[in-house]
């Protein structure tokens, strides 16, 4: 399938998911997460916050924010620009819905320990499709040679036996579902 078939899929398999699956297996993965040995020795993440149809993080992010730096993405134009979640209080929604950290931007980028990255799909290999407006693609270019352990998170439906790549995409290094 092209990307825009395969996204048009995977939208269609979230809409029959009702929130309640989605709440339990955001539940699960969230603590898979948390055990994972990579988060527990990181001291900075950048996480995200989700959308309704992605693996539910608001609530993890609001428990770790007082014992990590917990760093989320915010739209500026084409780019995401990171900024430190400090309090749900310091939360604007951008133009698509999604709540982001106000405050100054972080550019430290070589102190990031680890990216929990969203996606559309993943693949075993770690090839991740997005929604199709690259922020993440730009996002994970920046980080590629920053030693930046990579973990894609999705719902079970959304790891394929392949998806579509391209030699600037950058992989992740592991997908979680």
């Amino acid at each position: 399938m092209d990307k825009k078939t395969l996204r048009k899929h995977i939208r269609n398999l979230k809409a029959v998911r009702t929130e309640e699956e989605n709440r339990r297996a955001s539940e699960q993965l969230m603590c898979r997460i948390e055990a994972h040995p990579r988060f527990v020795c990181a001291e900075t993440v950048l996480f995200y916050h989700s959308l309704p149809d992605e693996v539910y993080t608001h609530d993890f992010i609001r428990k770790w924010a007082s014992r990590k730096q917990i760093l989320l993405p915010v739209v500026v134009g084409d780019t995401l620009e990171i900024r430190r979640f400090s309090a749900e209080t310091a939360m604007n929604k951008n133009a698509y819905g999604i709540a982001e950290p106000t405050g100054c931007p972080f550019s430290d980028i070589a102190h990031i320990d680890l990216a929990i990255i969203p996606g559309m799909a993943f693949d075993r290999d770690g090839n991740r499709l997005g929604r199709g407006k690259g922020y993440y693609d730009r996002l994970l270019s920046c980080l590629r040679n920053t030693g930046v352990y990579k973990i894609g998170l999705c719902y079970d439906f959304q790891l394929l036996p392949q998806v579509p790549a391209e030699a600037h995409d950058v992989p992740m290094d592991e997908v979680i579902c």
